[in-house]
């Protein structure tokens, strides 16, 4: 579990994922990424067509709005369908 400080000057935790969801990345243009794992106090998140994985700090990710989760399973379809990715 990451700790992040809250505005109003408390702590609270942010709850780690599953491996496999999907998070955006706001740190580095709102990439949308999966969840691999904690990697020391970040967390490791792969290109959904597939890629270089990269470090995140958790209070940079967020969930993907509906619009965004759509166009990551869409663009995973049509990698797969074209054979870039398994």
């Amino acid at each position: 579990m990451c700790v992040e400080d809250d505005p109003s000057g408390k702590q609270k935790h942010q709850q780690v994922p599953s491996t496999g969801t999907l998070l955006v990345d706001t740190s580095r243009r709102d990439q949308v990424g999966e969840f691999r794992g904690v990697a020391g106090p970040y967390w490791s998140l792969r290109p959904v067509c597939g890629g270089r994985e990269w470090e995140a700090d958790p209070a940079n990710v967020r969930a993907p709005s509906p619009m965004e989760r759509l166009r990551a399973e869409i663009a995973r379809c049509n990698a797969r369908s074209e054979g870039r990715i398994l």
